[in-house]
């Protein structure tokens, strides 16, 4: 295994090491598999995750479907080679209505969820959890860049179903993703459960196009009988899949396991490269001075209304920092 930006030209006698034994959390560990033209990125969130979910004091199920969120997030925003947002959001019919996901490069994540208790029910996965609707994700480049925004519909699945849709359709890449979120038990000062959450998403990029051709989609209202287009798949594809297809979610989430071992473990056999990791950190980007900019762009009558018991408090829902101001320093007339 070698530590090296994925972007450099890697030489053939690149420096080789054992896998570090030392875990670490919270960042995303960019790697290559380069004897199959894969490439990939594997997430490990430990105090970040926790912070952002017990903020709200989810329900379990809640928790671990915004965590699974949060993974996928990660995995795709840390792509980003700019200055940018990467903003994953899920509106749908089912008990958690709305998630929504703020990746700001390159490091920065906050998160929350929108949920119905009365919903919810024992053993309710997360395709259960989402119902129909849509997932979006959204890159903003900020400034006077335009936005680019994928859509995938949401209809019982779950979101690592969604992201292989997406790539599908999208952006044609043959991808596989995995995602685990669960609480971990440590004791001292009376002990407490701690949210975990590990992810990996693996790609398929060869250099001749051709190798990563994919089946035509489906052709939806085509007549009965229509014989699709059929490709084989690349065999270097399918040893990656079956490799990516043996992680089991003990393995994302283990607190004792480096990414760099549980890389190994998959691919020793065809040679891995492990890339300088990306660190993550939840933090919000609300302020006072955000907040108050915020009030002063509503309509007179609006602020008005918000005036209870002769002030205005505003609580950020992703962190749940409140914001308190008299009539006056919310701009409300009188």
């Amino acid at each position: 295994m070698i530590s090296q930006s994925p972007d450099m030209k890697i030489a053939g006698d690149a420096p080789v090491r054992a896998p570090s034994s030392v875990p670490v959390d919270d960042a995303v560990l960019p790697f290559e598999v380069a004897s199959l033209d894969l490439r990939g990125r594997l997430t490990r969130l430990g105090p970040a995750l926790d912070d952002i979910l017990t903020k709200h004091d989810y329900p379990a199920p809640v928790g671990k479907l915004l965590g699974e969120a949060i993974v996928l997030a990660t995995l795709l925003g840390s792509a980003l080679k700019f200055d940018g947002r990467f903003i994953l959001q899920t509106q749908t019919d089912g008990p958690v209505s709305f998630l929504i996901v703020d990746f700001q490069s390159p490091d920065r994540l906050r998160a929350y969820a929108r949920y119905d208790a009365r919903r919810l029910k024992d053993g309710q996965d997360s395709g259960a959890l989402l119902g129909k609707g849509h997932l979006a994700m959204t890159i903003d480049q900020g400034g006077d860049m335009s936005r680019y925004q994928g859509l995938v519909a949401l209809d019982g699945g779950g979101l690592e179903d969604a992201a292989h849709e997406y790539f599908l359709r999208s952006e044609q890449i043959p991808t596989r993703v995995r995602l685990a979120v669960g609480e971990e038990w440590r004791g001292g000062d009376g002990g407490k459960h701690r949210w975990r959450a590990g992810g990996m998403l693996l790609q398929f990029l060869p250099k001749a196009p051709e190798r990563a051709r994919q089946a035509d989609l489906h052709p939806g209202d085509a007549p009965e009988g229509t014989e699709t287009h059929q490709v084989a798949e690349d065999d270097a594809w399918v040893e990656g899949q079956s490799l990516i297809g043996t992680v089991e979610d003990v393995e994302l989430i283990d607190p004792d396991l480096s990414g760099e071992r549980l890389l190994y473990r998959l691919f020793h056999e065809r040679g891995v490269r492990v890339f300088t990791s990306l660190p993550l950190r939840a933090q919000c980007s609300c302020s006072r001075e955000a907040v108050s900019a915020m009030l002063k762009s509503f309509a007179p009558k609006d602020r008005a209304e918000m005036v209870k018991d002769d002030k205005v408090v505003v609580t950020c829902e992703f962190c749940s920092s409140v914001y308190q101001f008299t009539p006056h320093e919310a701009g409300v007339e009188e």
